[in-house]
């Protein structure tokens, strides 16, 4: 049994890795910004959280305390301007809010709980990015989500050097298109196929794949 902490666990893929760890046994901490609003099971953990309050991120940091985390699942993300150049929606806010959530907020939330992910015996910690953000893969338009799953993916990367030599494994993952409130119904996978993916995958992290950039179901990805 582990005890994981999702960040962005109210609904779609989220709500589905929170609820199948749950039913194998683990210890769920699931956040989010309105926890009113989560059809989650009862024995799931809830607290309240914006990845980009920073006075969110410390006051949940205070409510757990020294509590050991063995995963924690970076999630919680936006999707802004769906356009080319010229999309009038990829505005300064837009940017700003796409950044903030899934660049700055991935960073402040691995900082915040890294103590945790050190109490634990083997802490981890897995990032959902997307193929969006290879540069190889590169095929136009949604432009503020592209580059900022290219800076999360860049986190990990760069993570992955510095907690090395402390044993703390991290990867960064493509769930899928998926059908959510983000994928839209005529996506090809469903929320709870990818969360069973994904959460195969976070089980078979270690240390000698740390800095991975992999899809939900176990294919590597380029940079």
């Amino acid at each position: 049994m582990s005890t994981i902490l999702i960040t962005g666990a109210s609904r779609g893929i989220g709500a589905q890795m929170a609820i199948q760890a749950a039913a194998r046994g683990d210890d769920v901490i699931a956040t989010m910004r309105e926890p009113a609003t989560a059809d989650l099971p009862d024995r799931i953990e809830r607290h309240r959280l914006d990845v980009k309050s920073e006075a969110g991120q410390l006051q949940l940091a205070m409510e757990l305390g020294n509590r050991p985390i063995d995963l924690l699942i970076c999630n919680a993300g936006v999707f802004q301007g769906r356009g080319g150049i010229d999309d009038s929606s990829l505005d300064f806010a837009a940017w700003e809010n796409t950044l903030m959530t899934n660049v700055a907020g991935v960073f402040f939330t691995i900082r915040t709980f890294l103590p945790n992910l050190r109490a634990a015996e083997a802490g981890k910690i897995a990032v959902i990015s997307s193929q969006m953000a290879s540069s190889q893969q590169a095929s136009g338009q949604h432009y503020a989500y592209r580059a900022s799953k290219a800076a999360a993916s860049n986190l990990v990367f760069n993570l992955a050097a510095d907690l090395k030599p402390e044993g703390i494994a991290i990867g960064a993952w493509h769930p899928g298109w998926v059908q959510t409130d983000m994928g839209g119904a005529s996506a090809a996978v469903t929320a709870q196929d990818s969360a069973a993916g994904l959460l195969s995958e976070f089980n078979a992290l270690t240390m000698a794949r740390t800095g991975c950039f992999r899809t939900w179901d176990g294919k590597d990805l380029p940079a």
